[in-house]
């Protein structure tokens, strides 16, 4: 092999969505700046078990340490390294990670922005990011220490792992407890689907009296959730990407800080799960079912009143009445979410965006999208990488 490849090591385990992002960054990464020879050592979130050797002998590596045993391994391996996890185990490595403060307030905005005024979390105390969110979800709100808008996995738990089935009793007896229509913000989305099954095993419809938004948008997750499940997105890739820019400057001999680096998340990923949430009109409840369902089509104001038996101007009012905004603001912002989106999760270019969603001509579809987040597609889609 080439003297010029850097070594590295990934001790990041690929079982979840927001892992791969992570990966993808890193190989972005170091597709780009390279060339590196990547070592992966998979393994479970938790689990202990390494599959890098401890002979291995490299430049750098990047670790998602959220247990001792992690923690102990990268500290005998003695390299440059970079940690991506919460748990901050090693406080004197640099710092990558999720801005869970801004997740936290996307998640809030985004169940308010269904009319929702109870707002509930549920939280995993195994986790430094849950722990995180619950907090700011506290603060945020103003909630007192003892409110019962929180419920904390594991903290209510016995030892060893985690059992969902074990604690469902307990979480559906909160449920049915918590005032509704109410909106939940589940730590992650395998947090939020398993709710949403103890939601449907208890009679709660969904999202009539309860709404779920989780975090990391597995697609694979919230597709199986029923209904599928909101979520916001994280820029997982972003990063990965800035963690393999660290680790590179510190196998360059660089200094760099071991300051939190904070990655703002992307947006919020609404499906069915906080969809036409808390809107009591039945008429306007059928407009926005079909509009979301449809925000991959040119829709137009008039195609959306042909759904409902009444006029175009009753169904205005009543619109505006129950979502403080006009038919026409809803289509823009369902259908600027959907360019957000292809533009994280694809390689389309422009052009094949706005002619995958209809839109007349890229032009109109940037002018939209950049009055909706103050940049354009283009620009938008370089920052989810590079600062």
């Amino acid at each position: 092999m080439p003297k010029s490849y850097r070594q590295v090591a990934l001790i990041i385990e690929t079982s979840n969505a927001y892992s791969r992002g992570l990966v993808s960054g890193i190989r972005a990464y170091a597709a780009k700046h390279g060339p590196w020879s990547v070592t992966l050592g998979e393994r479970g979130r938790l689990e202990s078990e390494q599959t890098i050797p401890e002979n291995w002998h490299g430049d750098g590596l990047i670790a998602r340490i959220e247990n001792h045993a992690t923690a102990d391994l990268v500290t005998r391996m003695n390299v440059p390294a970079v940690d991506v996890s919460a748990a901050r185990l090693l406080p004197d490595i640099p710092w990558v990670e999720t801005d869970d403060e801004a997740i936290t307030s996307l998640a809030i905005e985004h169940l308010r922005s269904c009319g929702l005024k109870n707002l509930a979390y549920l939280g995993d105390a195994r986790f430094g990011w849950s722990r995180t969110r619950e907090t700011s979800f506290r603060e945020q709100l103003s909630l007192p220490p003892d409110t019962s808008l929180v419920y904390t996995l594991s903290r209510h738990a016995g030892p060893g792992a985690f059992r969902w089935h074990e604690h469902e009793q307990d979480l559906a007896s909160w449920l049915q407890k918590l005032p509704k229509p109410v909106g939940i913000f589940a730590c992650y989305d395998i947090c939020g689907q398993k709710l949403l099954e103890i939601c449907r095993r208890s009679g709660i419809a969904v999202p009539t009296d309860c709404a779920v938004i989780g975090v990391d948008n597995d697609e694979l997750i919230c597709q199986i959730a029923t209904p599928p499940l909101s979520s916001v997105i994280p820029n997982a890739r972003k990063t990965g990407y800035i963690a393999a820019a660290l680790l590179h400057r510190l196998m360059s001999d660089e200094p760099v800080s071991n300051r939190k680096h904070a990655i703002r998340p992307i947006g919020v990923q609404t499906r069915a799960s906080t969809g036409g949430v808390a809107v009591d009109d039945p008429h306007v409840a059928s407009a926005l079912e079909y509009l979301h369902s449809n925000s991959h089509l040119p829709l137009s104001v008039d195609s959306v009143v042909e759904q409902v038996p009444v006029s175009r101007r009753t169904l205005e009012n009543r619109f505006r009445s129950a979502r403080g905004r006009t038919i026409h603001d809803e289509i823009t912002l369902c259908r600027t979410d959907r360019v957000r989106d292809l533009l994280a999760s694809t390689q389309f270019s422009v052009f094949e965006i706005a002619e995958q969603l209809s839109f007349a001509n890229p032009e109109y579809m940037s002018v939209l999208f950049k009055r909706r987040f103050g940049t354009s597609p283009s620009r938008f889609r370089k920052d989810i990488l590079v600062d």
